[in-house]
């Protein structure tokens, strides 16, 4: 086991321990509080007519203090043996729920967490939090249940529930393994934790950014119903043949078929026309970069979500023309029902992964496909060979991979001089990113790329 698994193990460990920092920050107060208020009068005070009164509101404010938190204490005690309860009597338990929302087209999509407790009390002055533990050990921030929804037509309380922004860190599917519910006073003094049984899984969306797309047309007809500028191939009937009609070209009959079962068919040659419909798009996940944990390690990581961020601001933005687009994926993933096309892709985007055995070639077809989009990690001799085989019309996007790491400024390295550490992973690679390997291996194979690409277009 490793020192990240131990690490991950142990403050899964913690959850069960009811004490927080605020325990200790408290205690130390009244410690203090105590030692002032209550110190040994001297001879000096006994002159001092102003000394008791201040003493006496002090004591007041104090006492007032202490039996207001004591309050509070005693609620989430109750609250918390109410739903210890309801959970063996009633199965009480945390129902949870994902959506995603957008406000417009082509605006950015946010998860959003909805989750209910019912039956469960709050405590006076106090609050209502849960988290939930996904993959391997890995949990996310607490959330509450700020809200409360009554009974039909009664003032009665049915259920505690909440609604939370959710921002985890990869841009990918994640596992739900379970969660704990904690029952909270007003200083959070105590966190009084619950376990549940959860299971389910649901998705982060990536990110929506600002990205500009070169003006392309499709190359595949499917139907007629878009004009554009250039002539395309429009593919004939089914199969391409037809029952052979008066006027038709006699050279055309298929004669393998009439001898077989006497009927005359035609084969339909394909036909140029000013229309298209469909534009294939094609991203390529595969990288040739070797690199020990590929999927494991912090920088391919960043760099996936990086990359299908940019993805899917191409495809946004195309989406907002009239073409009808395809997504072709490059991996292989379970059918979802009761999904739209853009849905569907937004989830296979969302779960690929750094793959190294679809070549380039392999993937992307040169006849069909109008967009391509790749990245840093593209084998260059691979790239090379498939714009030879490319025309003109096919578009490239080069997402540079290392464009994430070089967004930092002389203030992360003032902050770490003064030992405030990063507040994610990415800032964490940032500082470290001039330090690893990596670094010239991916600019190497950057600049390859680049000069492949400027002498094609």
């Amino acid at each position: 086991m490793t020192g990240k698994q131990w690490k991950t193990r142990i403050i899964y460990a913690f959850q069960y321990i009811p004490f927080t920092l605020h325990t200790v920050l408290l205690a130390l107060g009244i410690w203090l509080s105590y030692k002032l208020l209550y110190r040994p009068i001297t001879k000096e005070d006994h002159t001092d007519t102003i000394r008791p009164f201040i003493i006496l509101m002090g004591s007041f404010v104090l006492w007032f203090l202490v039996a207001l938190v004591a309050l509070s204490l005693i609620s989430t005690l109750f609250a918390w043996l109410h739903f210890l309860w309801l959970g063996k009597k009633k199965n009480g338990r945390l129902h949870v729920t994902f959506h995603i929302e957008r406000q417009s087209a082509g605006s950015k999509m946010k998860l959003f967490l909805n989750s209910e407790l019912p039956g469960a009390i709050k405590p006076l002055l106090g609050f209502v939090k849960a988290r939930l533990f996904y993959d391997k050990h890995q949990m996310t921030d607490k959330f509450g249940l700020l809200s409360s929804r009554n009974k039909k037509n009664s003032l009665l309380r049915e259920a505690v529930t909440g609604s939370s922004r959710m921002l985890l860190p990869d841009i990918k599917e994640y596992q739900i393994k379970g969660g704990f519910i904690y029952f909270e006073d007003i200083l959070q003094i105590i966190s009084l934790p619950i376990k549940q049984n959860l299971s389910g899984n649901f998705y982060q969306p990536p990110t929506l950014l600002d990205e500009t797309v070169d003006e392309t047309a499709p190359k595949k007809t499917e139907t007629m119903d878009i004009r554009i500028d250039q002539l395309r191939k429009v593919e004939g009937e089914y199969l391409n043949y037809k029952s052979f009609e008066s006027g038709d070209d006699v050279r055309r009959i298929v004669w393998k078929v009439y001898a077989k079962n006497r009927d005359l068919i035609i084969r339909i040659p394909e036909r140029m026309e000013p229309y298209a419909s469909h534009l294939y798009f094609y991203a390529s996940f595969h990288a040739s970069l070797q690199q020990n944990g590929l999927r494991d390690n912090g920088y391919f990581s960043e760099m996936l979500n990086f990359y299908k961020n940019n993805i899917w601001a191409v495809y946004e933005t195309l989406l907002q023309k009239e073409w009808q687009i395809h997504y072709i994926p490059d991996q292989q993933f379970a059918s979802t029902e009761n999904l739209s096309e853009t849905e569907r892709n937004e989830r296979i985007v969302s779960n690929s992964i750094w793959q190294k055995d679809f070549t380039l070639r392999e993937y992307f077809n040169p006849k069909a496909g109008t967009i391509l989009v790749i990245s840093s990690l593209t084998d260059p001799k691979e790239l090379a060979l498939l714009l030879d085989e490319c025309d003109n019309s096919v578009q490239v996007y080069y997402v540079q991979l290392s464009a994430i790491f070089k967004r930092y400024a002389t203030l992360s390295w003032l902050k770490r001089l003064i030992l405030l550490p990063p507040k994610d992973r990415l800032s964490r690679l940032k500082s470290t990113w001039i330090f690893t390997p990596l670094r010239s291996k991916l600019y190497k194979r950057e600049k390859e790329i680049e000069q492949l690409l400027a002498k094609r277009y």
